[in-house]
C-alpha cells in the first residue's frame, strides 16, 4: 500500500520509442474548445440531466449547479496545472499514476472508465423524449442507435470531428439561447425565487429543500459541467499543450456554465407553477411559451446535440482506453489490440470497445446510472485534487506548466469538500462504485503489482 503516494515511474513503452502508437497533434485551442464543449454538450445535459434536478431540488436547481460551477472552477485548475505538467491521453490516471503513485493512478483509471462508459449512455437514451415530435422511439433502443451511429463517426479523423460536433454544437446554443429567451420574457415570479429553496411535493403541495438535498445534489451538479476534463484526454493531439491545455478547460468551463446556467434560471422563472417546474418537462414548457413549430425546433436540435455529444464522449473514451493499452495496463494481447490506430490515425479497436458496451448500458436502469456517476465523478476529481496537491514535489517543480493561483490552499479546500459530498451520497451508489473499485484493486493486486517493472507503465508523450 505504500505504493500509493509513490510516484510511478514515467517509462516509454517500446512502441512508443519506436514511433508507433502515438497520437497526431493536429488541433488548436479552437478546436480543442469545439471537441471540449461538445463534450460536455451543455444543451443537452440541460435537456436531459437538468429535469432530474428540477424533479428533487425545484427552485433550489441553478442555486446547486451554481455551487457546483464554483467548485468546479477550483477542480479545472487542477487539472490545468496536471494536464500541462503530464500531457496524456490516459487524463487523470497519467496525472494521478505520475504524482500521487501507481495504485492511486490504477484506481483514477477505473473510477474514470466508470464515468466515460456511463454518462454517454444516459445522454444517448434522452434523445428519444426530443424526436418525440417527429417520431416516437423506445428510449433504450433510440439510445442504442445514438451510441452506435456515435462509434462509427468516432472511427473518423479528430480534425474532422471537430468541424462536425462545431456545427452540432452551434444548433445545441441556439436551442438553449431560444429556451432562455422564452423563460425570462414569460417569467412568472422574481429572481428572489432563485433563493427560495422549494419543491413540489407528491401531492401537489410544497416542500423546503434543505442544505443536506443541495449538497448530496452537488454530485450530479459536477457532472453538469464534467466534460471539462476532456481538454486533458486531448492533450496528446493539442498543438503546444502545455499552453493550449489550460486555456481549453478554462474557457469550456467558463461557457458551458453560462449556457447551462442561465436558462436553467429562465426556466425556474418562467414555469407555470411549483408542480410544473418539479415536473421538469421542458419540452412542454417551451411549447406552453410559444407554439409547436418553436418547441419542435428545440426539440430537434436537443436531439442532435445528443448526437454530437456522443460522437465526442466516443473520442474521449476511446482515447483513455488506448491509453491504458499503451501503458500496458493489461495481459499481452489484450494491450496490443486495444493500441491499435486505423487508417484516420484513430484507434479504432478501442473506439469499438467503448462504442459496442455503451449501446448495451442503454438498457440499464437510469437511476442507477445516474447515481454510480455521480459518487464517481466526485471520486475522481478528490484523486485529482490530491495529485494537484502533490504537483510541486521534487522535480516536478521546475518543470514547465501553467500553475494555480492559491496553492496549496485551492486543492486542500476542494478534498475536503468533495470527501464531505461522498459522505452525502445514496449508499447504493456508494455501495456500487465500492464493489467495482475493490474488484479492480484485487486485479491490481494480483496482477498489475507483481509485474509493476512490465505492466502500467505511465508514458508522457513528448510534445
Amino acid at each position: 500500500m505504500t505504493e500509493t503516494l509513490r510516484p510511478a515511474d514515467t517509462a516509454v513503452p517500446e512502441a512508443l520509442e519506436h514511433g508507433h502508437a502515438k497520437l497526431n497533434r493536429s488541433i488548436g485551442v479552437v478546436g480543442g474548445t469545439l471537441l471540449t464543449l461538445s463534450c460536455v454538450t451543455p444543451a443537452s445535459t440541460l435537456f436531459v440531466v437538468v429535469p432530474d434536478l428540477f424533479g428533487s431540488l425545484g427552485t433550489a436547481t441553478a442555486l446547486t449547479i451554481a455551487i457546483g460551477s464554483l467548485l468546479c472552477v477550483a477542480v479545472a485548475f487542477c487539472y490545468s496545472e496536471l494536464g500541462t505538467l503530464i500531457p496524456s491521453a490516459g487524463g487523470e490516471y497519467a496525472m494521478v499514476s505520475t504524482l500521487a503513485g501507481r495504485l492511486a493512478g490504477w484506481l483514477v483509471f477505473v473510477l474514470s472508465l466508470l464515468v466515460v462508459m456511463i454518462v454517454p449512455p444516459v445522454i444517448a437514451m434522452g434523445t428519444a423524449d426530443y424526436l418525440a415530435p417527429v417520431i416516437h422511439l423506445d428510449p433504450s433502443l433510440a439510445g442504442a442507435g445514438v451510441m452506435l451511429l456515435a462509434t462509427l463517426a468516432g472511427l473518423l479523423d479528430l480534425r474532422a470531428n471537430a468541424w462536425i460536433t462545431g456545427v452540432f454544437l452551434v444548433l445545441e446554443v441556439i436551442a438553449a439561447a431560444v429556451v432562455a429567451l422564452l423563460g425570462f420574457t414569460h417569467a412568472e415570479r422574481g429572481p428572489s425565487s432563485l433563493l427560495s429553496m422549494q419543491v413540489a411535493d407528491a401531492h401537489g403541495g410544497t416542500d423546503t429543500v434543505t442544505a443536506i438535498l443541495v449538497v448530496s445534489g452537488l454530485a450530479i451538479a459536477l457532472f453538469v459541467t464534467q466534460g471539462f476534463s476532456t481538454a486533458v484526454y486531448l492533450s496528446e493531439e493539442l498543438e503546444n499543450p502545455r499552453r493550449n491545455v489550460a486555456r481549453t478547460v478554462l474557457a469550456t468551463l467558463a461557457i458551458s456554465t453560462v449556457i447551462i446556467l442561465v436558462p436553467v434560471a429562465a426556466i425556474t422563472l418562467g414555469a407555470s407553477d411549483l408542480t410544473e417546474l418539479t415536473g421538469g418537462d421542458i419540452g412542454a414548457m417551451v411549447t406552453a411559451w410559444s407554439d409547436s413549430a418553436v418547441g419542435t425546433f428545440v426539440s430537434l436540435c436537443v436531439a442532435l446535440a445528443i448526437i454530437n455529444a456522443g460522437i465526442v464522449m466516443v473520442i474521449q473514451n476511446s482515447r483513455v482506453l488506448f491509453a491504458s493499452a499503451r501503458d500496458k495496463a493489461w495481459p499481452a494481447p489484450v494491450n496490443q489490440v486495444f493500441a491499435k490506430l486505423g487508417r484516420f490515425g484513430s484507434p479504432w479497436v478501442a473506439t469499438l470497445a467503448v462504442g459496442i458496451p455503451g449501446a448495451a448500458l442503454c438498457f440499464v436502469n437510469l437511476d442507477t446510472l445516474y447515481g454510480v456517476t455521480g459518487v464517481s465523478v466526485t471520486g475522481m476529481y478528490l484523486l485529482v485534487a490530491i495529485a494537484a496537491l502533490l504537483s510541486r514535489r521534487g522535480g516536478h517543480r521546475h518543470t514547465p506548466a501553467w500553475r494555480m493561483p492559491l496553492w496549496p490552499a485551492m486543492p486542500v479546500l476542494l478534498i475536503a469538500v468533495l470527501a464531505y459530498i461522498l459522505t452525502q451520497q445514496e449508499t447504493e451508489y456508494l455501495l456500487w462504485t465500492g464493489g467495482i473499485t475493490a474488484a479492480a484493486t484485487v486485479y491490481w493486486a494480483l496482477y498489475l503489482r507483481p509485474r509493476k517493472d512490465t505492466r502500467w507503465l505511465v508514458s508522457i508523450p513528448s510534445e
